[in-house]
């Protein structure tokens, strides 16, 4: 693909000529995963974007409107971050194997790698395993590749095979493996996370960390500079076993409550999904989402509302395994593209 400035819109008639191919590489994915969902017993679902919350994650921002009743008066709403609410109360009203190609919008978030809206592939089977969805993860790399006429995924100078088993790691391996830290040992017996000696075993590792970091701000770093660009490189790698205080909508592992069935798929260092066996458990989801928004209001002065549809729809929904995966960074991927905008149709200027 050409290089072109950057204040080049996406519609200049050049510009756009250089992009063709990848997108018609996108519609070929597309049409790829759809066979195969529909091969699989999956029923495409088509969630609606507008909803009470955006979610309730710390660290997701939200676009924000009013809805305005035939009354005249307005009702504040949000563009959804994810279709998880929404494909859940599909689950708590019958539906068994469901999934989902839905744009989603997330504020503050820009980059070659991320955009305002993007499409997000959501999946579900209910009463399966989570490791299911890892199975799937590893057809649907093979699937784009095959689709975009490609042998290996890359970013950058970064290579992976899409047709090559992924490496399964649990998270905590990593962190030993990639960094020298022992995260378990920042961890209590029932998970709750511990700054302090998780600062130390940072410091140890030539980390650097900051006075009012918190747990989870260690973690993240320790993950975004050391960890994850070991990832996904040679073949797919599968991180897995989250610990229980970064798995919010997740449940804990029946054998171990420090860590939780969450995992992550990487190719060529980049994340492409987070899966779960999801957490179904109301009274527990809400302790959870009122944590995640009091941090929220702590740090960015704000908090979302939570959907009471959704917490009671909980109670009926059957024991599922979900996941979510980043549709443009796959294509992006699949295709060799420099950055998401040049997969995405239409770009957010």
């Amino acid at each position: 693909m050409t290089d072109h400035p950057t204040e080049t819109p996406w519609w200049n008639p050049a510009f756009h000529a250089d992009r063709r191919p990848l997108l018609l590489a996108r519609n070929r994915i597309l049409a790829a995963l759809r066979g195969w969902f529909a091969a699989e017993d999956f029923l495409e679902v088509d969630p609606a974007a507008l909803q009470v919350s955006p979610g309730n994650e710390t660290h997701l921002h939200g676009f924000a409107t009013r809805m305005i009743g035939t009354d005249g008066q307005a009702r504040p709403m949000y563009l959804h971050t994810s279709p998880e609410f929404a494909m859940k109360k599909l689950l708590a009203a019958g539906e068994r194997r469901i999934a989902a190609f839905s744009h989603v919008w997330r504020n503050r978030e820009r980059g070659p790698l991320h955009s305002p809206e993007f499409t997000m592939l959501e999946w579900y089977r209910a009463e399966e395993p989570y490791e299911r969805l890892m199975e799937d993860c590893a057809v649907i790399l093979r699937l784009a590749a095959t689709a975009a006429g490609s042998v290996q995924l890359r970013f950058r100078d970064r290579l992976c095979d899409p047709f090559a088993a992924p490496e399964r790691l649990d998270l905590a391996e990593a962190c030993r493996r990639h960094a020298g830290v022992d995260l378990l040992a920042s961890i209590g017996p029932e998970g709750a996370p511990d700054a302090t000696a998780l600062a130390r075993a940072m410091a140890a590792a030539g980390l650097r960390t900051a006075a009012d970091d918190t747990w989870s701000d260690m973690l993240s770093r320790l993950l975004v500079e050391r960890v994850e660009p070991q990832l996904g490189l040679g073949r797919p790698t599968i991180l897995d076993r989250y610990p229980a205080a970064e798995a919010a909508l997740a449940r804990r592992l029946p054998a171990d409550p420090r860590l939780a069935e969450r995992f992550e798929l990487y190719a060529c260092g980049v994340e492409l999904a987070n899966g779960f066996g999801e957490l179904t458990d109301p009274a527990e989801q809400r302790r959870r989402f009122t944590l995640e928004m009091d941090e929220k209001h702590r740090i960015h002065g704000e908090r979302y509302p939570l959907d009471e549809d959704f917490l009671a729809a909980l109670a009926l929904m059957p024991p599922a395994s979900g996941i979510a995966l980043g549709l443009d960074r796959l294509v992006m991927l699949a295709t060799g593209a420099p950055r998401l905008d040049a997969v995405i149709w239409t770009p957010v200027a």
